[in-house]
């Protein structure tokens, strides 16, 4: 039997093994990119451009900042809380130039959820838009950090449209809570500070951690990925060869509504596009689809990245439908499964198709995607990229035959150094120099993966595995459902019950429509025994439909006796 059956669908464009050393770090490529690309555009948000030049000199002002102003040491952590704004590739790769690790943020935290994180990470420095500064302030005597800066959504947008933008957003959309953060320092000061020292930069090895990117990984605890240099970098070179077959340099314009703050949009929009010259299109907030679509039609763009409830939700936008889809050249979902009905109706409406992707953020993130050059199989996650290995393994972490089901392992150059200071959280999820993804899959016999659910979300029937990626692929596809998440409810009778939760387009649609719909395609065992409707499911903050939340919500108004 061929070990690694992948390898004969590679395209044929794509190399086998790529050099996952080819820059010494991330800074290395940023190096070349800029001075590759020099005026040509690398970022656009709110109308406003900013060139490979103008983010050279503006990281650089802020690289400056921080090791000549503050006089921080390299390996100091900076903690970095915004959504997609000018703000964040400058205070990222500026950090990042300054020998620095990113710690990445989700601006919606709430204070404890901070607070954890900044403790954990022991940020020296936090950056973060005004718009939640008032939860910080709730917690800024119990955490480390030494030094604040503030930004607002509108200040690197200049002049008059960088003043409305803010006044707009503070006293029209009162979009930013009163605060009183004593000491913080505003971003342009420290830019303007940090311009008046000259750039040196220290050594910077593959070895070096670059991010802290938060996670609940395998056993919900919310730990830091430790991710190097080399691992975002290997990634990075992976990303490229897979992508490299349709894309050109300097002519791909890419839409960036996954938040930079995440591994996705990181290592996908941001670095592996970056190396090729994109054009990123950044999108402050994607939820308000009307402004999103209204964007999108100012572009001819080339590479589109989101999650399922994203494509779902466009789809579902008349101005999206009436859209030009001629220059779009590639489509990636990830961070949840694609549906086979989502994915079916963006290809019909666009001609291209919606390669689906796999990775977490312990690999950087990708360990597979589909091919893009037409031979992907919906319903799957692909092959492994280059320099990468996957098996299907039993609970002792020894493969299983082809077409069974097990936990899916992972090995190559972007599995992470490890959880940041917790040793023993990072040996439950390592099998020797495999990482234990806490998914359960199956490999055909071609070498396609394909993910049934998490390990710890599957459901128990009277004996039976019920996955609810299965039950919710089903229900997307019925006529009137918008969205569905699927959960485990206890069950005397049967250990656990399956239990849905849909967002309705068609508001006459009724519980028992959706179960017969169900009967159509899933065995007894498997149906919703109840299926509650309602307004909007709990996402994280890339749009992944979190059933944990669901759960916690269903067991508030059903308390198990």
């Amino acid at each position: 039997m061929n070990k690694f059956p992948w390898l004969d669908h590679y395209p044929a464009a794509v190399d086998k093994e790529v050099d996952c050393t080819a820059y010494s770090s991330v800074v290395d490529l940023f190096d070349e990119s800029v001075e590759k690309y020099q005026n040509a555009v690398a970022y656009e948000c709110m109308g406003k451009t900013m060139s490979f030049n103008e983010l050279k000199e503006q990281s650089a002002n802020f690289a400056n900042y921080l090791t000549q102003v503050l006089q921080l040491k390299k390996g100091s952590r900076i903690a970095i809380q915004m959504p997609n704004t000018l703000q964040y590739p400058v205070v990222m790769f500026g950090a990042l130039r300054a020998g620095m690790i990113v710690v990445n943020t989700n601006p919606l935290y709430t204070s404890s959820e901070m607070k954890h994180q900044f403790i954990d990470s022991g940020a020296d420095v936090i950056v973060i838009v005004s718009n939640f500064a008032h939860n910080l302030e709730k917690i800024r005597s119990e955490i480390p950090a030494k030094h604040i800066i503030l930004t607002e959504l509108g200040d690197l947008l200049g002049g008059l449209k960088g003043t409305i933008v803010n006044l707009v957003v503070k006293h029209v959309k009162k979009m930013v809570p009163a605060f009183d953060l004593p000491g913080a320092v505003k971003l342009k000061s420290a830019l303007a500070q940090g311009a008046a020292h000259p750039f040196s930069p220290p050594q910077i090895s593959l070895d070096d951690t670059a991010f802290l990117q938060y996670t609940g990984g395998t056993t919900g605890v919310s730990k830091g990925a430790e991710l190097t240099h080399a691992n975002i970098v290997a990634n990075m070179q992976q990303i490229s060869a897979w992508m490299k077959p349709k894309l050109k340099e300097r002519e791909e314009v890419v839409v960036t509504a996954l938040p930079l703050y995440h591994i996705f949009a990181l290592t996908v929009n941001c670095l592996a596009m970056m190396k090729i010259g994109a054009h990123n299109l950044l999108i402050t907030n994607p939820r308000d689809m009307k402004s999103f679509c209204k964007d999108l039609s100012k572009h001819e763009f080339t590479v589109f990245t989101g999650v399922n409830t994203l494509f779902n939700g466009l789809l579902n936008q008349e101005s999206f439908q009436k859209l030009n889809f001629q220059k779009l050249k590639i489509a990636v979902g990830g961070g949840m499964a694609v549906q086979k009905s989502t994915a079916e109706k963006w290809k019909k409406l666009t001609g291209v198709p919606l390669a689906e992707g796999y990775g977490l953020t312990e690999t950087s993130p990708v360990a597979s995607c589909n091919p893009i050059d037409g031979t992907e199989r919906i319903g799957t996650i692909g092959i492994p990229l280059p320099n990468t290995e996957m098996i299907v393994a039993n609970d002792e972490g020894e493969e299983v035959a082809i077409g069974e089901r097990g936990e899916v392992l992972i090995k190559g150059p972007q599995v992470m150094k490890g959880y940041w200071q917790k040793p023993e959280e990072t040996a439950h999820v390592m099998h020797g120099e495999w990482f234990k993804s806490g998914d359960i899959g199956i490999m055909d016999e071609d070498g396609f993966f394909k993910i049934v659910d998490r390990k710890k979300e599957m459901i128990l029937v009277s004996g039976f595995n019920v996955y609810p990626n299965e039950v919710e692929d089903c229900i997307a596809s019925c006529p009137g459902v918008l969205e569905v998440g699927v959960i485990g409810m206890p069950d005397p009778r049967s250990t656990e019950r399956v239990v849905a939760y849909v967002v309705a387009k068609d508001k006459s649609l009724t519980e028992e429509q959706v179960i017969a719909h169900c009967h159509q395609s899933l065995t007894n065992y498997k149906i919703p025994k109840e299926v509650y409707f309602t307004d909007e499911l709990p996402k994280s903050n890339v749009g992944k439909i979190l059933r944990r939340k669901i759960k916690e919500a269903h067991l508030e108004k059903n308390p198990v006796a």
